[in-house]
Parts: C-alpha cells; sequence; structure tokens
C-alpha cells in the first residue's frame, strides 16, 4: 500500500492599492486623495482600508517604501509617469496602469483575471 503525503492548504495573502478619489480609481496616481488598500486572502477580498496620500510627485512622495512596508504587492492605477512606476517596481509593487472606475469592482475583475497593463507612460503632470 502506498502512503500519500498529506498536503496542508497554503493560503495566499496579499494586498493591493488602489489610488482613490470618492470610491474611483483616481487618474494621476500622484494626486489621488487616499490609497485603498485591499486585504485579498485566497483570491478573496477580506478587506480594505485607507492610507493618506502625500499628495505630489508619485516619483519623489516616498509612498512606495510605505506600501512595501505595508505588504502591498499589486498596485492598480490610472495613470502614472515612468518615474512612479520605477520606484514603485523598485520595492517589487507590481504596476498595472489604465484602471479606472470603482476600485472594489476593479479589484475583483483584477482578481478574476480582466485587468492587464495598458502600457501607456504619463509623460507630463497635468496628465488626465
Amino acid at each position: 500500500m502506498q502512503i500519500m503525503p498529506k498536503f496542508a492548504h497554503k493560503t495566499m495573502i496579499m494586498k493591493i492599492a488602489v489610488p482613490t478619489r470618492d470610491g474611483r480609481v483616481d487618474d494621476h496616481f500622484g494626486h489621488c486623495a487616499y490609497y485603498t488598500i485591499f486585504d485579498v486572502v485566497d483570491g478573496n477580498i477580506t478587506g480594505s482600508s485607507k492610507l493618506a496620500s502625500p499628495e505630489g510627485c508619485g516619483c519623489k512622495s516616498g509612498i512606495a517604501p510605505v506600501l512595501r512596508q505595508m505588504g502591498v504587492a499589486v498596485m492598480l492605477a490610472g495613470n502614472m509617469g515612468q518615474g512612479a512606476k520605477n520606484v514603485l517596481e523598485a520595492q517589487r509593487i507590481e504596476v498595472i496602469r489604465g484602471c479606472s472606475g470603482d476600485v472594489e469592482e476593479l479589484v475583483r475583475s483584477y482578481l478574476a483575471g480582466h485587468v492587464k497593463d495598458n502600457g501607456e507612460v504619463c509623460d507630463h503632470h497635468d496628465c488626465h
């Protein structure tokens, strides 16, 4: 008789950040009102919290290491400059640009595999 090893279920935990204004994705990462941080366990949203935005140039704001320290692994954003993208990626935070709409609906869509980076980079400070 062959004995099969028992494998414990490994819980997948992650945090997703979304630049937010009035419950919707803010069009400009560096000027959002706050970040909504979603707690995700095994592909399901289990909670969320708000993190005040330092508002200003995203690449110089210092938000990337704060988000990483909180455990954020993914940033779902609208428009974002290359500098901010580089700073976030240096903190091992995956950046998905081109997002819009209600933040919770966006995260659910991302978790279902329906959200992809649009590859566009905002190259000026009045990008909308």
